[in-house]
């Protein structure tokens, strides 16, 4: 008998398995570890230094997170891979953008575990932030991404966000020019 070769289709096996929803309490300390884990693969460029290590452990806190989820419902979704956190996004209300004067949500996080990147998780928690942003009435959203960031960039641009110019990213001394783009629905 002839062997026959099996492809599996690892996106669709992984794709079956993750549930999209509210993130809550008990989720803050692997959200926490997510974040940091994230945050320093994409922009750690050349490492941890003092300004960034303070950033992240402040940004990233389990208190903060706490207290964002327990205060904000509807701001906090996350993506669940046979019970573990893979995949995360923020939206910030009513937040006011660098650009134009726009007062409207900021996708403030999009963050998904590098393992977990190109198997459409990331465009699934942008429509489940676009669900929560149309369900009360609003027909935009902002976001700001690192210039260098190219594969985010491009992300964004294939899910119709438009670059409406560049604005400055302040930490502790030094600044990072990002693109901030739009979407409206």
């Amino acid at each position: 008998m002839e062997n026959l070769k099996i492809q599996i289709d690892t996106h669709k096996m992984i794709d079956d398995k993750i549930i999209y929803r509210k993130a809550n309490p008990t989720d803050v300390i692997k959200l926490s570890i997510l974040f940091k884990t994230v945050y320093i693969q994409t922009y750690g460029m050349d490492g941890v230094s003092d300004e960034f290590a303070n950033f992240i452990a402040k940004q990233f806190s389990v208190d903060r997170l706490h207290e964002l989820i327990a205060n904000n419902l509807d701001t906090v979704i996350v993506a669940v891979y046979k019970d573990n956190l893979v995949g995360v996004v923020e939206i910030e209300f009513d937040k006011k953008c660098p650009i134009d004067n726009i007062v409207a949500p900021e996708l403030n996080k999009l963050y998904i575990l590098e393992w977990f990147c190109g198997k459409g998780i990331g465009y699934n928690l942008l429509a489940e932030a676009e669900k929560i942003v149309k369900s009360k009435g609003i027909n935009e959203m902002w976001l700001w991404v690192l210039v260098t960031n190219t594969r985010a960039i491009s992300f964004y641009e294939r899910q119709n966000f438009k670059w409406i110019g560049n604005a400055p990213f302040q930490m502790e001394k030094n600044s990072y020019d990002n693109k901030v783009m739009l979407k409206q629905f």
